[in-house]
């Protein structure tokens, strides 16, 4: 069983820039797509990124696209999320999840562990 942990997120003002990190423990996530969903308060969760088990393909949410960028380092069980121009509507708990499947899909329920979230606050 795979457990993931979140970290990075925090409080920052309009237009800057945060580095999330996901670090994957119990078991290696290299064979897995890994995806970030949001939630903000009173709204469902929704996609934000996903990258394929070997990093060759990514995919964004069009709210984040060309401020975001995902990656990971398969040698540190790692996957990260570089958010620049953070934009007040970014505001949520941010979730790391590994995927059932080796490429990119948006759909949570294609997931099958998820960490407890960090939070990110943009202030106006």
């Amino acid at each position: 069983q795979v457990q993931l942990v979140e970290s990075g997120g925090g409080l920052v003002q309009a237009g800057g820039s945060l580095r999330l990190s996901c670090a994957a423990s119990g078991r290696t996530v290299s064979s897995y797509a890994m995806g970030w969903f949001r939630q903000a308060p009173g709204k469902e969760r929704e996609f934000v990124a996903g990258i394929s088990w070997s990093g060759g393909s990514t995919y964004y949410a069009d709210s984040v696209k060309g401020r975001f960028t995902i990656s990971r380092d398969n040698a540190k069980n790692t996957v990260y999320l570089q958010a620049n121009s953070l934009k007040p509507e970014d505001t949520a708990v941010y979730y790391c999840a590994k995927s059932l499947n080796p490429i990119v899909r948006v759909v949570p329920a294609d997931y099958d562990a998820w960490g407890q979230g960090t939070q990110v606050t943009v202030s106006s």
